[in-house]
């Protein structure tokens, strides 16, 4: 099992913002409509995006089915630590 550090934190956070933003224009939705769909606010999208806000389990879940996408696909990356 393999143990994340806090300085790794940065890293989750840029891999999952990158995912998020390539998910999203990949879909063709801006982060206004995205928001939309999820019911959370745009600059909370653009935070994730910059991996300035990390995320709740449901606002995973929210992107993921807003996006048409599994949360695993979220978290590409993630797991190479």
């Amino acid at each position: 099992m393999m143990v994340i550090m806090k300085n790794d934190r940065a890293y989750i956070l840029s891999s999952f913002a990158n995912n998020l933003k390539l998910k999203r224009e990949q879909y063709g939705v801006s982060q206004a409509k995205l928001a939309e769909i999820c019911e959370l606010d745009r600059t909370y999208i653009s935070m994730l995006e910059t991996g300035k806000r990390n995320p709740s389990l449901i606002n995973l879940v929210k992107l993921s089915n807003a996006l048409n996408i599994t949360v695993s696909s979220l978290l590409e990356g993630v797991e190479e630590l």
